[in-house]
């Protein structure tokens, strides 16, 4: 089912990345893909960090030699909690109607 693959949305994934400092490309992409598993090509992870910034939910800093940094902006940070508190909704009503529910 290709349709669930939206819980990986890029740009969410990105702004949790952030949400504990400033990062650049690879380091975004190596948190991702060590703390949920999904691997972000350059295309995907560079189209969705210009989408984010134009957005302004992220903002780029100076770059340290080749490596450009980005940070969470406060409307970056304001997108991800609510977000995650309707994922979070979602999760315990899928996990309540299904009968799992932690006790």
């Amino acid at each position: 089912m290709d349709d669930l693959g939206r819980w990986a949305e890029p740009g969410l994934l990105i702004l949790a990345s952030l949400a504990d400092g400033a990062k650049h490309g690879y380091a975004i992409t190596a948190d991702i893909a060590g703390e949920v598993g999904v691997t972000l090509g350059p295309g995907t992870l560079y189209a969705a960090l210009s989408r984010l910034e134009k957005g302004g939910l992220i903002e780029g800093l100076p770059a340290d030699g080749r490596r450009r940094p980005y940070r969470l902006t406060a409307a970056g940070a304001a997108e991800l909690s609510s977000q995650a508190t309707r994922m979070q909704r979602l999760a315990a009503l899928s996990l309540d109607r299904l009968g799992t529910a932690p006790a």
